[in-house]
């Protein structure tokens, strides 16, 4: 076996899009796309309001789930305010806050840009730059092959089950629909 199909090996499959974790914020499970066309991830969040703590500036925002109430807001220290492209290739100004991500068994820390996604099918756009150096490979044809945030495998029954964080969408059926939603 050569060294390079020994790496492929090694490395994890995942679907184009997965459930994933953001306990930092208090969200157990959300869907996301992945995104290997984006570099940074973006998070749908709405009412930011930035605020100074302990001499660093924080953000507090609301990131919307069907049937879970408003009131729970969430708050992360400001990393970076960056121009980002947005799904058109437009610049726009963004707020990046740092959180932990829990992705099957596996978590680490990623940046997340925080965006007005409401007309987007996901709410959480996982980038290059959050996957990229951790032996992960996409299958485009594929998805939710890391079962629940936490460890959970995708086989049990237990998954189909869990309430579904995702907006309801309907069917695209042509490239001027993809390209009009922007997902």
């Amino acid at each position: 076996m050569s060294p390079k199909t020994r790496k492929r090996k090694e490395r994890q499959v995942i679907g184009w899009r997965e459930m994933v974790g953001l306990p930092d914020l208090g969200i157990a499970n959300l869907r996301a796309k992945i995104d290997t066309g984006a570099r940074t991830s973006a998070l749908h969040a709405v009412d930011l309001e930035v605020f100074e703590k302990d001499g660093a500036h924080w953000i507090e925002f609301h990131v919307p789930q069907p049937g879970k109430p408003r009131s729970k807001r969430c708050s992360a220290r400001l990393v970076d305010e960056r121009q980002i492209k947005n799904t058109s290739g437009v610049p726009e100004y963004r707020y990046v806050i740092e959180t932990l991500l829990v992705f099957g068994k596996r978590h680490w820390h990623m940046e997340v840009s925080l965006a007005d996604r409401e007309k987007m099918e996901f709410d959480l756009i996982l980038g290059r730059t959050a996957v990229r150096r951790r032996k992960l490979l996409v299958d485009p044809g594929r998805s939710f092959l890391m079962g629940s945030p936490g460890g959970r495998l995708p086989d049990q029954p237990d998954l189909k089950q869990q309430p579904s964080t995702a907006r309801p969408r309907p069917r695209k059926t042509s490239r001027a629909n993809h390209l009009q939603t922007g997902s």
